[in-house]
């Protein structure tokens, strides 16, 4: 037993609370599953045109949602890079059984900053005729903050870093403007990309079990980035070894009274 309890000291000590940044506070993902996304929302898309939600649903097809900014140092790219692997990688095609809508939370950025971006990253994915079905959009500070207050996707600017602090995740909506699943870090597979969309295509509201992805990334203000945060991982870690040390525990003495 004194073994066991030396096994489980570093584990209590890992697991204390640490105060996170201030500036963190109101950074995060507040999920809302079933809701519907307000369809009245205008979006601007890389040719300049006005287009609101209504009209995006109106392809009868589900939405991947990936908020984002097109001059974000590090972060965005990493989430895009992710969605286009797994996008990649996945047999449907893009427009044809669903649609991706990458949106910039800067209202300063522009549509031809938008088409840029499209552009790259429509020869990252190597198939130029997803085009129709992959929106790169923008828009002002008042459909920025309803769009995102609707997925529950919170993010602050910061004057000491000079860019915006978000959490990362990527939103699926069915045809008919339900959330129904989340799906979070920076790498998106070929099977939970295609899960999500079975469930977004039959209004299936899913569970996310992701969210410890994001819980083990940080924002590092010396490196102006997000990186993965050792002591949550320790901390994440820990959460599972007192599980099985208990489920252990729990067997032997079980048996022993047997």
């Amino acid at each position: 037993m004194r073994f066991i309890l030396l096994l489980l000291l570093p584990v209590a000590l890992y697991a204390q609370p640490v105060t996170p940044p201030a500036e963190l506070n109101d950074v995060g993902i507040t999920e809302k599953l079933g809701d519907t996304l307000p369809g009245d929302i205008q979006l601007v898309n890389s040719m300049g045109e006005t287009v609101t939600v209504d009209e995006l649903l109106s392809s009868g097809k589900p939405l991947i949602f990936t908020p984002i900014y097109y001059e974000c140092p590090m972060l965005c790219n990493l989430i895009l890079n992710g969605v286009t692997y797994g996008l990649r990688d996945l047999q449907w095609q893009i427009g044809d059984r669903f649609e991706v809508v990458t949106f910039s939370i800067d209202s300063a950025e522009t549509p031809e900053l938008a088409r840029d971006n499209k552009e790259s990253y429509l020869r990252l994915l190597g198939k130029p005729e997803a085009a129709d079905g992959w929106h790169f959009m923008t828009a002002d500070q008042q459909n920025i903050d309803r769009l995102t207050d609707a997925l529950g996707f919170e993010f602050v600017w910061s004057d000491e870093a000079q860019e915006f602090l978000h959490g990362s995740a990527i939103m699926f909506v069915s045809p008919n403007g339900m959330i129904t699943r989340y799906l979070y870090g920076i790498e998106y597979t070929e099977l939970s990309l295609r899960n999500a969309l079975f469930d977004a295509a039959e209004g299936k509201i899913g569970t996310t079990l992701e969210r410890v992805m994001l819980f083990c990334y940080t924002f590092d203000p010396d490196s102006r980035s997000y990186v993965p945060n050792a002591l949550n991982i320790m901390k994440v870690g820990g959460l599972l070894t007192m599980t099985f040390l208990g489920i252990f525990l729990g067997l032997l003495w079980f048996r022993k009274k047997a």
